[in-house]
């Protein structure tokens, strides 16, 4: 048996009503006019004004961040006269002799083997350290875990200007004043709170699965971290690598306290020494060619790993 469902009125509640057709004959055109789902012609101006701003203050904050760095690398090529003379001007001619001078006469090529020596030794075992601890507080539920865990986030908020009076003495009587491997221990010490912090959010990230999977395979605890775990944590381990490295390789206070033997200065060291050697005559253009010496790695390890680092920071917002 056919039925036929009878229209719905304007009335009834489901589809709306569609629009009566115009009648044949009547000399009314009919004109269809598609418009796109979502279309908001107030919203995609406000967006593009929106874009326009952000991008505009992304330009300044760009400009103010460059300008320095291409001034201090342009300043580096001049002489002392061209420098006071005309401080905004290209150099006339690239002076390499001043890099030279920088780097053999204010010795700024051992400075710079001390700082990789320092930084090198103690970005290792922080990172060595801090993700071994911060393992076994993320993955692992003992007596005293949140503790030790606050006890970390508070070493963060610890000045270190407080305990430069007491750590001199302390490494004072371990016999570690004025050596490579103790301004390397402080170093780690210094810089383990904030490895720790920010390597035990990683790894409660990462899956417990693999984990899992290694350990009904027989393997052990150790295997399990150094083959699997630590591998998988490359982002995070590499973001914070970087944190440290900037922060080690600019660090001036602990060496000037701890490090008194000029033959084992480290590069921020030099740099104040090279300004001033030579009293009211600083050299300038040899400090300028030294400042771009220091921060030419810093530059190349974010170039290099920048990827990597945003990997890293973005990994648990993804997860």
């Amino acid at each position: 048996m056919k039925t036929t469902e009878s229209p719905e009125t304007p009335g009834t509640p489901g589809t709306p009503a569609a629009p009566a057709p115009a009648p044949a004959g009547s000399g009314v055109p009919v004109v269809k006019v598609d418009v796109p789902a979502g279309a908001r012609p107030g919203r995609r101006r406000e967006g593009g004004v929106l874009n326009v701003f952000s991008h505009g203050i992304l330009v300044i904050w760009a400009i103010m961040v460059v300008m320095p760095l291409l001034w201090a690398v342009m300043t580096s090529f001049k002489d002392d006269g061209s420098i006071f003379g005309s401080p905004w001007s290209l150099p006339d001619k690239l002076h390499f002799d001043n890099w030279a001078r920088a780097w053999t006469d204010a010795n700024m090529s051992d400075y710079f083997l001390n700082t990789v020596l320092v930084v090198g030794g103690s970005l290792i075992g922080t990172l060595v350290l801090g993700s071994m601890a911060a393992y076994v507080l993320a993955r692992f539920d003992f007596p005293g875990n949140r503790f030790i865990y606050y006890l970390f986030i508070g070493g963060m908020s610890f000045p270190v200007m407080l305990a430069l009076v007491p750590l001199f003495y302390v490494v004072n009587n371990m016999g570690l004043l004025n050596t490579i491997h103790g301004l390397i221990l402080v170093y780690i010490a210094y810089s383990l709170p904030f490895t720790v912090f920010f390597l035990t959010a990683f790894f409660r990230t990462l899956p417990t699965s693999v984990a899992e999977a290694a350990f009904v395979d027989g393997a052990s605890h150790s295997r399990t971290f150094f083959q699997i775990m630590l591998p998988m944590a490359k982002p995070g381990l590499i973001s914070v690598g970087i944190f440290n490295f900037l922060g080690q390789w600019n660090q001036y206070m602990l060496p000037t306290v701890l490090n008194t033997d000029p033959d084992k200065h480290v590069l921020t060291q030099g740099l104040v020494q090279l300004a001033v050697s030579q009293g009211y005559k600083g050299d300038w253009s040899g400090l300028f060619a030294g400042l771009v010496m220091a921060m030419l790695p810093v530059l190349a390890a974010y170039i290099v790993f920048q990827r990597q680092l945003v990997a890293g920071l973005t990994a648990g917002a993804l997860k």
